[in-house]
């Protein structure tokens, strides 16, 4: 009864805030706008690119697979793109995706925004068996590549008023266990974003950045990683994409999508984090995973 007395005021809280905070959208904010989505070939990072074409933006994708990357690029012209074209990378390379920034800078002259989504170096969802290489290489798709094309937009990004678009994930905040490297990396992208977000305006920067705070989403990667042992459902990967493009026109602070799996969650982290834990554990598998 305890738990109820403090759930009840708090989504009626929650759901009076999200209604009222729902701000009026247009395409004419990304109509011309030059944007470069990383982690773009498929899932969420492709139906991205699809949002910002049909709302006429110029795209550039980028991703290690040239094939698909092609066929993005065809798409989102079909789709009404002001204009389109990619670049391969592996972000496992920090020069490479140096060179990303510069291929934008050369392309469209300059840079909107730049949204970050690309995920690699995982080994799965599994047990963590002490494996620093895993780590390594996580932390350097998963975080340091961010970093460094963070790194290599800014001056862009500040002549263009542009903004940031970083897409993180529950596992930056709340426990992720069989993912633990994985966790580390999105936990780091929390703390360098947040802490940046803050400095820049400290600085009287004018260079938002929003931070998209995802659940389960039903792309091939994340189906193929933890589909049957998680006990949960995964929500539409379009509909995610729509919800981080809108919130990084509108230059949020955070999008938290599926919102009603996410941000309650998140305070339950915080006020009772027990519970939490008691919920995560009930959410998982285990015959599946051990």
């Amino acid at each position: 009864m305890g738990v109820l007395r403090i759930l009840g005021p708090l989504l009626a809280a929650l759901c009076a805030y999200y209604f009222y905070s729902q701000e009026a959208f247009s395409a004419e904010m990304v109509r011309g706008k030059r944007v470069l989505v990383t982690g773009s070939s498929t899932g969420i990072g492709e139906q991205m690119a699809y949002e910002f074409a049909r709302m006429g933006a110029h795209v550039m994708v980028t991703a290690r697979r040239e094939e698909q990357l092609q066929q993005v690029v065809q798409k989102c012209l079909e789709l009404g793109a002001s204009s389109a074209a990619y670049v391969v990378s592996d972000m496992k390379n920090l020069t490479s995706a140096q060179k990303v920034v510069g291929e934008a800078k050369a392309t469209f002259g300059g840079l909107d925004m730049l949204v970050l989504n690309h995920v690699g170096g995982n080994a799965g969802f599994q047990p963590f068996k002490g494996d620093m290489e895993l780590v390594i290489s996580s932390m350097t798709v998963n975080f340091l590549s961010y970093v460094q094309l963070t790194i290599s937009a800014m001056d862009l990004l500040r002549e263009a008023h542009g903004n940031i678009v970083v897409v993180s994930s529950m596992s930056g905040r709340i426990p992720a266990p069989f993912s633990t490297a994985y966790a580390a990396a999105k936990f780091a992208l929390e703390g360098f974003y947040s802490s940046l977000r803050t400095e820049l305006r400290l600085r009287g920067v004018d260079l938002p950045v929003t931070v998209a705070v995802l659940g389960y989403i039903d792309t091939d990667t994340a189906l193929k990683i933890v589909g049957g042992k998680i006990n949960m459902q995964a929500s539409p990967k379009e509909d995610c994409a729509r919800e981080i493009v809108r919130g990084g026109a509108l230059r949020k602070r955070e999008v938290f999508y599926p919102y009603w799996s996410t941000k309650p969650a998140l305070l339950l982290r915080d006020w009772l984090p027990e519970l939490m834990e008691q919920l995560i554990g009930q959410a998982y598998l285990l015959e599946k995973i051990l």
